[in-house]
């Protein structure tokens, strides 16, 4: 393996960055195909944000067939939410597919009420239609409305509109929010590969390989530059403009973007699609170095894919490893119980500290399952003297990431350091505290 592709995962992986799955295709043709253990280009992925443009495409299509107007009010077709504030009501069709709605984000908290209600009950800042802010209760009204006016799920809208007719959607599903709307701004799980010929779909202005799928002014709308972006501080890859529910990167071309490191990618000017999945989130700002790392290699020649994608994991040394066995009990700390079960050796590491537990060989790959969470790898090594670090990488209905250090000194004292990431992980993943054994 060579060229760009190479340093971008490499780079990745400098970042503790794990890339799931990459691939892309010029002309339709395959040209990189990686995944990791695990998960792949064939392996349901939950997509998050990505799913923002599907849901954007299947409004572009009911306008293509005049079910509604972009320059439809929002509050005409919801007219049960009236009354509402008088700026909302000014908010159109579009206003909504652009990110410039009159809130500064979401107006929604998960597991706190209804998601739909709260868009109409918030406080506006500002007239919509002026400002960029990324607004993922947009997304799930206009998901609502989508299955207003499609009278069907957003699941079925979605899979019968574009994964159908290109033979796709196994294993394909779509997460929902508390009132049952399709969780159209974050919930679509599908294949990597899926998305790939998607995406050689749209560069081919809605028709592949003799198929059309969508109307090629749907296409063009989608893509089409929406919103100026410039005030976005939270990713330079972000800062150069936005279509309908996707963003225009500085190099060209059109990217879905969803948390933790999921991208699709079209460039019309090479005919190239480029799909990439991965879990960014436990690097600070870590999708958003992805995006740029991303970027930068599509400048450049792929190279030559690896038969797997390794997974970032620590350094082991056998020498560094210590014997530790038995139950020990708190000492200080926070967030983890008040005894801990341990079994460690240069061989195996079993760790059992409330919710945060795991057996890694060190050195090796082990799939692992978490119940609630998913299936995963788990790596680890001896890294140090007395210290031993862990990877657990989770992928499900979530994604989500345990990374755990155990210190053992000569005291008869164990001390841990555990940290969770992504929305997968449990609250109880996230502590540290010293353990007499």
């Amino acid at each position: 393996m060579s060229g760009s592709f190479e340093r971008l995962i490499s780079a990745a992986h400098a970042h503790d960055i794990v890339i799931h799955s990459l691939e892309a295709s010029i002309g339709g043709e395959l040209v990189y195909s990686a995944g990791a253990a695990g998960v792949g280009p064939h392996v349901p992925h939950r997509m998050y944000s990505v799913s923002k443009s599907f849901t954007a495409i299947v409004v572009l299509s009911l306008a293509h067939e005049g079910a509604l107007s972009l320059d439809d009010a929002l509050m005409d077709h919801f007219p049960e939410k009236r009354p509402v504030d008088p700026l909302l009501e000014k908010a159109t069709i579009a206003d909504l597919l652009s990110m410039r709605t009159p809130y500064t984000g979401t107006t929604y908290v998960e597991n706190e009420g209804e998601w739909l209600e709260s868009f109409f009950r918030a406080a506006p800042s500002h007239r919509p239609g002026t400002l960029f802010h990324y607004d993922t209760s947009a997304s799930y009204t206009l998901a609502a409305l989508i299955e207003r006016l499609d009278r069907r799920t957003w699941e079925d809208s979605v899979r019968e509109r574009i994964f159908a007719p290109l033979g796709l959607g196994e294993g394909m599903r779509m997460l929902t929010g508390p009132e049952g709307i399709g969780h159209g701004g974050s919930g679509m799980i599908a294949r990597p590969r899926d998305m790939l010929v998607i995406a050689e779909m749209l560069l081919g202005g809605g028709e592949r390989r003799g198929t059309r799928v969508l109307p090629r002014e749907v296409v063009e709308e989608l893509v089409a530059h929406r919103a100026d972006t410039a005030m976005v501080n939270w990713g330079a890859a972000n800062r150069f403009g936005y279509g309908a529910q996707t963003w225009l990167p500085p190099q060209g071309g059109w990217m879905m973007v969803g948390l933790g490191g999921q991208y699709v990618y079209g460039d019309p000017s090479r005919d190239l699609a480029v799909v990439m999945t991965a879990d960014a989130q436990g690097c600070n700002a870590g999708d958003q170095r992805l995006s740029w790392m991303l970027l930068e290699a599509l400048g450049e020649p792929l190279g030559d894919a690896p038969a797997s994608i390794a997974r970032p994991a620590p350094t082991h040394d056998a020498a560094f490893a210590r014997e530790v066995a038995g139950s020990a009990a708190a000492v200080s700390g926070t967030g983890l119980p008040a005894s801990i079960d341990i079994d460690l050796s240069a061989e195996e590491v079993t760790l059992q500290a409330g919710e945060v537990r795991f057996t890694a060989h060190p050195g090796q790959e082990q799939a692992v399952h978490v119940p609630e969470v998913g299936s995963g790898i788990v790596t680890g090594g001896w890294c140090a003297p007395g210290i031993f670090d862990a990877r657990l990488d989770v992928s499900g209905d979530d994604i989500a990431r345990l990374r755990v250090r155990i210190v053992v000194t000569d005291d008869r004292l164990v001390t841990v350091q555990a940290q969770g990431f992504g929305p997968g992980a449990p609250a109880a993943w996230t502590g540290q505290g010293t353990f007499e054994y």
